[in-house]
């Protein structure tokens, strides 16, 4: 038989080194160093949190410290040749339950950011009603992706937790299978557990794992589906009996139809990277024939699913496509105009609150990825990874799935296409770090070269390997990294300068990503701040959705701005809008006193039976802190100077359509009265019974 249908493909595990007694006597001190340092590093987070809430200040240098303290030593402890493979396992998942700890503490009783009030308000209308599918007021789409909620609501159901108490313990479960799925992932392609660690370690570093991809949101379980898919499409190539081929290639299109079922562009972004694989696989098969069965495995994996992406969107979610298509049409053109020498693009940190050195790592981090990434395309021209031909298919494809992060960072420069480009890096900085895993573990291991000797290191002698396939690896990785490992290595830099100086790439890494990736308002809680989706929760919001779901029920249309209809959509369960270009509700805010209302806004109005307006007086005093007052493609100035004035936002008061119900120090709420659109404005506001 060939050798990608016959040689392993081990993941984490390994040969275990030493007895009993060693190994038992390891695990100690693993694990009371990362018991120590975890309940050192959350101390910290708590800490900064604190501080922050407070106004104290230093939070940034107390989470960072929080976190390192606890990274550094998982990465020794993960990168230990000694390792056995349950240490390293009980390392990874340790490391997983860790770094959900940042998003947990941050706000642990219920949902913070904006997509959580949508998927929290879904899957509590699941719990009550039981009905999938359902159209929800703050993300439109989201309802044809019911996988998360579906599993949310099913917990909460079959234990009796509450909706929040069963999404962290899905969302906390999903976080540790990505950790591990991107190790395994790594394990398909090389024999060493040590690459396959290395590998989830890096891709830990991206600027979603922390915050945006431990939230409350279809990606977050969705992005761990994905890798798992990955894994099993990749046992699917490499099986060496017909039975095998087909239960993994079911497995892989299981997953994918999980994927699609959960999150849009994560089934996208699966359908890309098997599509990828298969195209890579043929160019390989051309000069290594044994690979002609994997790339038709492939190519079948790939053409599944996309029928069942296809199928998904044509049938039961149509309404993506509009969706999807505002953001990355108007990041082009924004693109476009930059490239022609228009105004319009983002100053980056605009007015951040950030340190200095976060902003200097966050302009650095795209450099030392790219720098690495060019260190991982050395050894991969030099062929000098291995001998089965299927891993060199897969490191290619890989290749060029993380070179797709550089380009992707042009969308930053765009207000339209900076969120895009943030969501995409979860994606491709997987490319990035199976890639680059291979070349940290060769440094470390040409580090331990005895002076003057050639060939495989003194320490890889020693040492026992997983298998002749590892040897082989390892003795042909280190031949390979001689150009690339600098007059250091070759005069016998010892391993702690070599592990220091990768520990402070990793920390450059983590901290630059997730300055870039994410604002502090959303990593840091604070005061009470108009126009934060973080901070939206204000007592007098809650105050207000609260009452009018208690006076007015559940499910009721209402149009309010972003803000206020985030807690009106999640905690008052009703049905608010904000606008879109189709319906531009926030016209209605927009018009002059005396103007008179777009009729055919109005007729919108009637004829979808919407029952309130909401208005936030803030818009007239205080601009948005995240700059936007409905949503992203509102025609509004954004100029450092509130949209509105005092007068368009009490002009509700005078017209006769209109009838004021609730009245507070910022928010009011009105109800249509369209059987008096043929009055005259009346000089007081009318009130909840006067006619």
């Amino acid at each position: 038989m060939s050798a990608v249908t016959t040689r392993p493909a081990p993941g984490l595990a390994g040969l275990r080194p030493g007895g009993p007694r060693r190994r038992f006597a390891e695990a100690a001190r693993c694990a009371a160093t990362l018991t120590v340092a975890g309940a050192a590093g959350a101390a910290a987070i708590v800490i900064a949190y604190h501080r922050a809430e407070w106004g104290s200040g230093g939070q940034f240098g107390w989470f960072w410290a929080g976190m390192l303290i606890f990274t550094l030593p998982v990465g020794y402890w993960a990168l230990r040749r000694s390792a056995s493979p349950w240490l390293r396992l009980g390392v990874l998942v340790g490391y997983g339950a860790f770094t959900y700890l940042p998003k947990l503490l941050r706000h642990p009783s219920g949902p913070l950011y904006h997509d959580e009030y949508a998927h929290w308000g879904q899957s509590h209308e699941i719990l009550l009603d039981g009905r999938l599918f359902a159209m929800n007021p703050i993300v439109r789409v989201i309802g044809d992706y019911p996988g998360l909620h579906a599993c949310v609501a099913s917990l909460a159901a079959l234990t009796g937790l509450s909706i929040w108490q069963a999404a962290l313990v899905v969302l906390t479960t999903a976080h540790v299978l990505l950790t591990l799925g991107v190790a395994v992932l790594a394990g398909q392609l090389w024999p060493d557990p040590r690459i396959a660690a290395a590998a989830a370690l890096g891709y830990s570093l991206n600027s979603s794992f922390l915050f945006f991809d431990t939230q409350l949101g279809y990606e977050s379980l969705a992005i761990g589906i994905l890798v798992w898919a990955l894994v099993a499409a990749l046992r699917a190539m490499r099986a060496g009996t017909v039975p095998a081929r087909l239960g993994w290639a079911a497995l892989t299109l299981l997953l994918g139809a999980a994927t699609t079922a959960t999150h849009h562009l994560t089934a996208l972004w699966l359908t890309g990277v098997l599509g990828l694989l298969a195209l890579v696989t043929t160019i390989h098969s051309i000069p290594a024939r044994e690979l002609v069965t994997a790339a038709r495995v492939a190519w079948a994996l790939t053409s599944g699913t996309a029928l069942i992406v296809a199928t998904w969107l044509g049938v039961v979610a149509p309404r993506t496509g509009d969706y999807l298509d505002p953001y990355l049409g108007r990041a082009l053109d924004q693109i476009s105009g930059l490239a022609g020498g228009e105004e319009g693009g983002r100053e980056l940190f605009s007015k951040s609150v950030l340190p200095w050195w976060e902003q200097n790592a966050a302009y650095a981090a795209p450099v030392v990825a790219l720098l690495a990434l060019l260190g991982a395309v050395a050894l991969w021209w030099r062929r000098r990874y291995t001998d089965d031909p299927l891993t060199r298919a897969g490191t290619t494809a890989m290749l060029l799935l993380g070179g797709l992060y550089f380009p992707a960072t042009l969308l930053i420069l765009t207000p339209a296409g900076a969120e895009g480009a943030r969501r995409s890096w979860a994606f491709s900085y997987l490319g990035l770090a199976i890639v680059v895993a291979p070349l940290v573990v060769a440094l470390l291991d040409r580090s331990r070269r005895v002076p003057g000797q050639g060939g495989a290191s003194s320490t890889s002698a020693r040492c026992p390997q997983p298998g002749r396939a590892g040897s082989r690896f390892r003795a042909t990785l280190a031949a390979g990294l001689g150009p690339l490992g600098g007059r250091g290595l070759e005069s016998g830099a010892g391993p702690v300068a070599v592990g220091g100086v990768l520990l402070a790439v990793c920390a450059l890494l983590l901290v630059g990503n997730n300055a870039a990736g994410m604002n502090p308002s959303y990593r840091f809680p604070g005061p009470p701040a108009y126009g934060s989706d973080t901070r939206a929760a204000t007592p007098e919001v809650l105050a207000a959705a609260h009452w009018l779901r208690d006076t007015q029920g559940r499910g009721v249309r209402l149009v309010a701005d972003r803000y206020s209809g985030l807690i009106l959509g999640s905690y008052g369960e009703q049905q608010p809008t904000t606008g879109s270009v189709s319906f531009p509700a926030y016209d209605l805010y927009r018009a002059r006193p005396g103007q008179p209302m777009p009729p055919k806004l109005l007729a919108q109005l009637r004829d979808w039976r919407f029952e309130f307006l909401v208005v936030d007086r803030r818009m007239a005093e205080q601009v948005p802190d995240i700059n936007i007052y409905f949503e992203t493609n509102e025609p509004l100035r954004h100029d450092g100077v509130p949209a509105f004035d005092r007068a368009q936002l009490t002009k509700f008061d005078s017209l006769p359509w209109l009838i004021k119900i609730y009245d507070g120090p910022h928010l009011a709420i009105y109800r249509f009265d369209f059987a008096g659109l043929g009055r005259r404005a009346v000089t007081a506001p009318r009130r909840e019974g006067q006619r």
